[in-house]
């Protein structure tokens, strides 16, 4: 169009007799365009086509019938298998190796299977076996034939650690999201538990919060093995963003910190379980549903199924581990600075938990139960100060030490190539919401 205009300005400049001439001299090569453009007969000359055939010099193929010729086949393990479905399903045609799997004390892993987890079989032409290998947690099960028997052995699988990162946001519960995200239970409940200080996993979540975690994983070949220890978490809990880490000083101990070098971890923990409601708060009178009486209740009840886990809320030392009267199954830890804690109507303890043994904080220590007076399954929390019974749940808790000189520059180390990581998930959150 612009070519267009500009030609017709530069015909309206010219006199009307040249505008003529010009018009009478390019009426004909008009017509040459035209015909050059829209040629309908032209010929084109025909083109030669023909054909060849090549032989190619191949490598002679082994016959199915070579005696040393192997081949190696994957079955995953499937819901329902057996030995000797699995056996079938990767073509071994071995009756011998199969009785010996089937009658070895060193092979019970494979008659216990695990629907997910992989098994890998190497066979001769014939169908018999040369070897398996099964990785069960974090042992291997080999079976190999030297020609003559089976040798069925267990060795530590060679594992190898890598760091996944996974993002997600609430939109109902924090398992809710974690299972939209892919993310095992195991690094839920962790992350429930690096911000448990902070964040009220039951009444705090909003629609909208959100969460990034870095947590380490296992491999075997390329096969998921475990999930291991979360490394670094950031959560998004209304307007407030807390970040955390995990550091493990020069002695060996580690526990997690904001990223300026704050413990996360204070000197007890809030509640005993990991995951449970209060169904009897603290009271100096409360009216015993049992006893049917008026008395104080000197602790707090948290309601949960029996058999859950009861952790130590603090490093202690166990005073006494034992049946003691309304108490029912009871455990009392001493602590430090003149603090005990005690965990009634239990209905086992930890194996090999007695008078005199140190327990760590989080360290289970007993299961949820009904003995002594409970009118249901239960936990009986108490928590004295020099004898004196007070309230955990409005208490202050003195937190631990923060990272000192020695440790610094490892740790803002650590913290730099953690905060890049949470930053890059950030930004890809943000690029996928735009």
């Amino acid at each position: 169009m612009i070519l267009a205009r500009k030609l017709l300005y530069l015909i309206r400049d010219i006199p009307l007799r040249h505008r003529i001439a010009a018009a009478v001299i390019a009426v004909p090569c008009f017509g040459v365009v035209a015909a050059f453009g829209i040629a309908p007969a032209t010929l084109l000359e025909p083109i030669s086509v023909s054909s060849s055939l090549e032989e190619l010099s191949l490598p002679p193929l082994t016959p199915l019938t070579e005696p040393n010729a192997t081949f190696t086949r994957d079955e995953r393990i499937q819901r329902g298998d057996t030995v000797a479905s699995l056996f079938a399903r990767l073509q071994i045609e071995d009756a011998a190796a199969l009785r010996r799997v089937l009658g070895d004390a060193q092979a019970k892993a494979l008659r216990q299977l695990v629907p997910g987890r992989t098994l890998q079989a190497v066979t001769n032409g014939q169908g018999g076996l040369v070897s398996l290998r099964y990785l069960n947690g974090n042992q291997l099960l080999t079976v190999d034939h030297d020609g003559s028997d089976y040798t069925i052995k267990q060795v530590p699988a060679q594992l190898e650690q890598r760091v996944l990162m996974k993002s997600a946001e609430i939109t109902s519960s924090l398992f809710g999201a974690t299972d939209a995200a892919g993310l095992p239970d195991s690094v839920a409940m962790q992350i429930a538990d690096i911000f448990s200080t902070d964040i009220d996993f039951h009444s705090d979540l909003r629609k909208g919060d959100h969460f990034s975690v870095l947590y380490e994983a296992s491999y075997h070949h390329g096969e998921l093995v475990a999930y291991g220890r979360v490394l670094a978490a950031e959560f998004t809990n209304g307007s407030k963003t807390y970040q955390a880490l995990y550091f493990k000083d020069s002695d060996g101990g580690g526990a997690y910190y904001t990223m300026d070098g704050k413990s996360l971890r204070k000197q007890f923990l809030r509640s005993p379980l990991e995951f449970s409601r209060v169904t009897s708060g603290f009271s100096n009178a409360r009216f015993h549903p049992l006893l049917r009486e008026w008395r104080a209740h000197t602790g707090i009840d948290f309601g949960a199924p029996s058999g859950t886990r009861v952790r130590a809320t603090a490093d202690g030392v166990v005073e006494f581990a034992g049946p003691r009267g309304g108490y029912g199954n009871l455990i009392m830890l001493r602590h430090r600075s003149n603090y005990e804690t005690y965990y009634g109507h239990l209905s086992a303890f930890t194996r090999g938990l007695k008078r005199g043994q140190r327990v760590t904080q989080g360290d289970v220590i007993g299961y949820v139960g009904q003995t002594g007076l409970a009118t249901g399954p239960h936990l009986h929390y108490e928590f004295r100060v020099g004898n004196v019974s007070a309230n955990p749940l409005r208490m202050a808790m003195p937190a631990a030490a923060p990272i000192g000189p020695a440790q610094r520059q490892g740790f803002d180390q650590i913290a730099g190539q953690y905060k890049q990581r949470l930053a890059l998930l950030h930004s890809v959150n943000l690029a996928r919401l735009d």
